[in-house]
């Protein structure tokens, strides 16, 4: 019975099981760090968003590509395992309270002493899930002359989550130097 389940199907479960793995046991381990258990939820919370984004893209892009360009499938599967970084490096909720320890100095250490949650957050979406995953979409749609309606809307999507960070970015920096005036 085994046997005649897809390979495709096999593929897509352990995607979904390494997935639910992950966070089932961050939600199991000890909390570490000075994660609080309010932090912990949250983090637990963006886990599971990220998790269906990054299955999503697995799914839908490799479905896309798959039989017609092998190349592109190694490309693929690279900025998956690159996206899955995330999980262990879960900064985004640590130190969510700045800190008012620091001396008055340069204007980068008072940034990323209040800052230090929104960047690390800005860093994950541009260099680690939706700007890898823009520019893979991006060159499936203009390279390889892939349209569909989902592959549109969630390129649209990673486009509107870079620029939103780009923008939080500039506003970030024109706090900080505001503060410093």
């Amino acid at each position: 019975m085994i046997s005649t389940v897809c390979s495709n199907d096999w593929i897509l479960g352990l995607h979904q099981s390494l997935l639910l793995l992950l966070i089932v046991g961050k939600w199991v381990l000890p909390r570490g760090g000075g994660v609080t258990r309010g932090e912990l939820s949250q983090l637990l919370l963006i886990f599971v968003g990220t998790a269906a984004d990054i299955l999503e893209f697995t799914c839908e892009t490799l479905s896309d590509v798959k039989a017609s360009h092998p190349n592109l499938v190694y490309i693929i599967l690279a900025v998956w395992t690159w996206s899955m970084l995330q999980f262990p490096l879960h900064l985004a909720v640590v130190n969510t309270n700045p800190r008012n320890d620091c001396e008055e100095g340069s204007q980068e250490v008072t940034m990323l002493s209040k800052h230090s949650t929104d960047l690390w957050t800005i860093v994950q979406a541009l260099f680690i899930q939706d700007g890898p995953f823009l520019v893979v979409r991006l060159t499936v749609m203009i390279y390889f002359h892939v349209f569909h309606q989902m592959l549109c809307f969630f390129a649209l999507k990673n486009f509107l989550v870079v620029i939103l960070n780009l923008y939080r970015l500039v506003v970030l920096f024109q706090d900080s130097r505001a503060a410093v005036k």
